[in-house]
């Protein structure tokens, strides 16, 4: 081949690269352009997926043509804004929420709402759930709810407490009575008592009661009374009674254990005593001379004898205290001899002769008994009703 052959295709060689690489050089030249212009076009958004925000370059039309490219699927329970329909506009911004199931549990009962509302009574409020300020509600009501997607709610009942002497209505949620009793506050002392199980459970309109028990110490002087004893005296009569000696009450230191339930004494036990003074005994001496008007016949002819005008009498007429003026006790001695005179004619102690009635003794007085005039001591009324009024020969005996 001749060197002229050669040097043609080596110069028809270097223009073939030439070429292509021109060609080349265009092609990524205007591709680059083409990606220029392509970004260059593309509106920018903020999109907010959940609560965190990222920045996006895009060419969607629309806000659900976004969401789509981003693989975004809206339920109808999430929360968007703006629209699905809104047009993208630079620098528009886009906030989705993707609702959660929420599980509320009410004394046992659950129910299930679906929800992008975050506090506890923003959720309850959408689920229709009714609460009060005395529920017990977990998370607290203006708490958000936690990751677990819970919500508990105890509904609180009235009940009455009645505490010492004290009543109360109170709302509650405890189910047992130590737990109403912990929830509360409600302190017991050592003697305290509660009249009911701790373990019982507390229903609606229960009644809890608290019995405040105190011990106490009472330290208090007392009187003792005396003993009384008697002794036989022949020189009173029968009936009488003389007080030889007066009794005079002691006094002790009683120390007693006091209990109380709701301020009220229920019981009281002596743990000591101490005498302070010492009781004196009471000594009566007893009657028992029988008084008789037994004078001999043969004497009744000393004595001065005159007419009278004699009634009769009984222990029990009205005003009587059955004892004589001398101390006879008439109701002691039913059988005994006793004439009421009056002393300026018969003298008291005097033993006397009444025609129809016998011996006897002047032993009584009378208001009505005056001047000539005696009053016959008679066992029983109806003797006294018989014997009426009459006039009889007395006579005094010396």
């Amino acid at each position: 081949m001749s060197n002229n052959t050669m040097k043609n295709l080596f110069f028809h060689s270097l223009r073939s690269k030439q070429t292509l690489v021109t060609v080349v050089s265009l092609l990524l030249f205007l591709a680059v352009v083409s990606f220029v212009l392509f970004e260059g076009t593309k509106k920018t958004v903020a999109l907010t997926v959940n609560g965190e925000q990222q920045e996006i370059l895009t060419h969607a039309n629309t806000v659900g043509e976004l969401l789509k490219q981003n693989n975004i699927v809206v339920a109808t329970d999430d929360f968007l804004h703006p629209s699905v329909n809104t047009s993208i506009a630079n620098n528009l911004a886009i906030e989705w929420e993707q609702a959660r199931q929420i599980e509320i549990t009410v004394d046992g009962e659950i129910q299930t709402i679906t929800t992008t509302e975050d506090l506890v009574s923003e959720i309850l409020a959408k689920a229709n759930v009714p609460v009060n300020e005395h529920d017990a509600i977990t998370p607290a009501a203006d708490a958000e709810v936690g990751p677990d997607n819970k919500i508990e709610i105890e509904k609180a009942f009235e009940l009455t407490l009645l505490d010492g002497k004290e009543e109360k209505k109170i709302w509650s949620t405890s189910t047992t009575v130590a737990d109403f009793l912990k929830h509360h506050n409600i302190q017991l002392n050592e003697f305290d008592r509660v009249e009911r199980g701790m373990e019982e459970l507390v229903l609606p309109n229960s009644v809890i009661q608290v019995v405040r028990v105190e011990k106490v110490t009472d330290v208090v002087e007392e009187a003792t009374n005396f003993a009384v004893e008697t002794k036989k005296d022949g020189s009173l009569l029968k009936g009488n009674e003389k007080v030889v000696q007066a009794g005079e009450k002691g006094s002790v230191s009683r120390t007693y254990d006091v209990i109380k339930e709701n301020g009220v004494e229920v019981s009281r036990s002596v743990v000591n005593e101490k005498v302070i003074k010492e009781p004196t005994k009471k000594v009566v001496a007893v009657g028992t001379k029988v008084m008789t008007a037994s004078v001999s016949r043969g004497t009744s002819s000393g004595g001065n004898e005159f007419y009278v005008t004699a009634t009769a009498y009984t222990a029990y007429c009205n005003g009587c205290s059955g004892v004589t003026t001398t101390g006879i006790n008439l109701k002691s001695n039913p059988n005994v001899k006793v004439i009421a005179v009056d002393p300026k004619i018969i003298p008291l102690g005097s033993k006397v002769w009444v025609e129809g009635y016998g011996y006897a003794v002047a032993g009584d007085t009378g208001g009505a008994i005056k001047g000539n005039k005696i009053d016959l001591f008679m066992s029983s009324k109806s003797r006294a009703y018989d014997f009426g009024r009459k006039k009889v020969r007395v006579k005094v005996l010396k």
